[in-house]
């Protein structure tokens, strides 16, 4: 169990993380800070020791994807439009928010690996590990994501 101190730093440094993680499963603002505060909660909780900081980051990943399979298993489950939300994002550069749209419109067994290759910097093989699928498949995932966003991309 960490000390307060220490966890609300791990807290600071990996919220940005889960969050990001949670909102590729999620499609939604709100939905993915309830399951960010749920990963932070357990990671409160928890009495596991930590190897490294990239121990910790993967543990943290792997429970947000838990969470967002649990969350989808939920009768409470709420359905809403990302399109509710794109005006209140900003980005420095406008093709960024195209290609943000375009990354969230994405199938979310394409746009969750994407998301932690290209934002999240993790291999293939952690994010096979992360996921519990093959690493080929996340190869494959990969290529057909990058596909599909070029194709969507070159229509707008």
């Amino acid at each position: 169990m960490f000390s307060n101190e220490a966890f609300a730093q791990n807290a600071e440094k990996y919220m940005d993380t889960v969050f990001r993680v949670a909102y590729g499963w999620l499609k939604n603002p709100d939905d993915a800070n309830d399951v960010t505060q749920d990963v932070l909660i357990e990671l409160y909780k928890t009495d596991k020791a930590f190897e490294s900081d990239a121990h910790l980051k993967n543990w943290l990943i792997r429970v947000t994807v838990n969470r967002c399979k649990m969350f989808f298993r939920s009768p409470w489950r709420r359905h809403e439009d990302i399109d509710d939300y794109a005006e209140t994002l900003s980005f420095e550069q406008p093709r960024d928010g195209e290609l943000f749209e375009a990354v969230m419109a994405l199938e979310r067994k394409y746009r969750v690996p994407l998301l932690l290759f290209y934002y999240e910097g993790y291999s293939t093989a952690e994010i096979a590990s992360m996921l519990s699928i093959a690493e080929k498949t996340v190869s494959t995932r990969l290529y057909r994501a990058r596909a599909e966003l070029r194709t969507i991309l070159e229509e707008e």
